[in-house]
């Protein structure tokens, strides 16, 4: 049942790509072609489109990080200079005062309100600041408590979450654990066994299953919601939660402490004298109770690296091959309509590797924290 989803999402997502890309070449070709009301020879569409060049230069490194990272509006699409978004709350506290009004407020960075700017660009880029009458900067940063892109989502993904495992809990109380499931419990019992019996079952002792089953199954369908949702090219999807450090690093964090806070006698005795080893790795320089110690610090982070690694790099590439017309197009623009055929299947194929993607990091994830949290309470042999 879970290659069937995985399967369906797929294709239905590389159906939502293929349109989205046809759609961006369709919108090149008419800015391209656009004709002018006096003129309407080629020679003055190609003029047109060297103004427009001239004017504003195209930046592929400065759109990537615009799409990667955090906002505090919704960017839908820009239509001839015009930009269609959606407003995200502010909440701002300054001089013990508590602020609230919607981003559009800012009219994208354009200007201030009630005291409050938006900065596009230098040391506070991305940050809202307090300006004075005069519009110097204050030293003093308000405490932003902002709905950004990547709040929204997080709050969204656990609103979803909540939502569906409430249901599925309703159904086994009405319907039984004997009776066969329906509906969305159906759908994720697989997944749930799986995490159960493939997961937990193999990595940590059976008395501890009940008690840490929960965490392992929020890990792995919050990663995994919040994976397919940044893959989505439309609102609310779009936001690149797990493909932003602090998210992953609060995960790693929780799965440091859980893992510490549940240890075992033996496993911290292991640290500092662990079983095995030659006596002359531990005295007179302990250099396993150094590597055992490090290790303690350095499995959290490489969850915290990998998870965000991988996901960030797979919007990257993909915003990559889509610059590419861009670049191309510029030189000349029949290479740039060329490129564009590569660069929309080239996208749409490693569209369809992040799908992958989005399955094989949740599952390794919990799989690292079950393998973490076992070794961490079990008893010694």
């Amino acid at each position: 049942m879970p290659l069937q989803l995985v399967i369906s999402n797929k294709y239905s997502y590389l159906c939502v790509m293929f349109w989205k890309k046809i759609f961006c070449v369709l919108i090149l070709m008419v800015a391209v072609f656009r004709l002018n009301a006096n003129e309407s020879s080629f020679d003055a569409v190609l003029k047109e489109a060297d103004v427009i060049l001239e004017e504003e230069e195209f930046a592929v490194g400065k759109m990537i990080f615009e799409h990667i990272l955090d906002h505090h509006e919704w960017h839908i699409m820009t239509v001839w200079k015009t930009h269609i978004t959606v407003p995200l709350p502010i909440l701002l506290i300054h001089d013990g005062k508590f602020h609230a009004f919607m981003s559009s407020k800012f009219h994208h960075g354009h200007s201030d309100y009630k005291g409050f700017r938006l900065v596009k660009e230098g040391e506070y880029k991305g940050k809202i600041v307090h300006v004075n009458s005069l519009g110097e900067i204050s030293s003093k940063l308000p405490i932003d408590l902002s709905i950004t892109k990547n709040v929204f989502s997080i709050l969204f993904s656990a609103f979803v979450l909540f939502f569906i495992f409430m249901n599925i809990a309703k159904a086994y109380k009405k319907r039984g654990a004997h009776q066969a499931p329906a509906g969305l419990q159906s759908l994720l019992e697989p997944v749930i066994l799986f995490v159960r019996d493939d997961i937990a079952k193999t990595t940590m002792p059976v008395k501890y299953i009940d008690r840490y089953l929960p965490y392992l199954l929020t890990l792995f369908f919050f990663i995994l919601f919040c994976n397919l949702l940044g893959l989505m090219p439309f609102f609310p999807g779009g936001a690149n939660v797990t493909g932003n450090i602090a998210v992953t690093m609060v995960l790693a964090v929780l799965t440091f402490l859980i893992t510490t806070f549940s240890g075992k006698r033996a496993y911290f005795r292991e640290l500092v004298d662990f079983q095995g080893a030659p006596w002359w790795m531990k005295f007179p320089i302990p250099l396993m109770p150094v590597i055992e110690i490090m290790g303690v610090f350095t499995k959290p982070l490489v969850l915290m690296i990998r998870l965000f690694a991988n996901m960030m790099a797979g919007h990257v590439i993909i915003l990559a091959f889509v610059g590419l017309i861009f670049i191309f197009g510029k030189l000349n623009v029949g290479l740039g309509y060329g490129t564009s055929i590569f660069s929309v299947v080239f996208a749409i194929f490693v569209s369809a590797l992040e799908l992958i993607v989005a399955f094989v990091q949740a599952f390794v994830f919990t799989l690292l924290t079950s393998l973490y949290i076992g070794s961490a309470v079990q008893e010694h042999h």
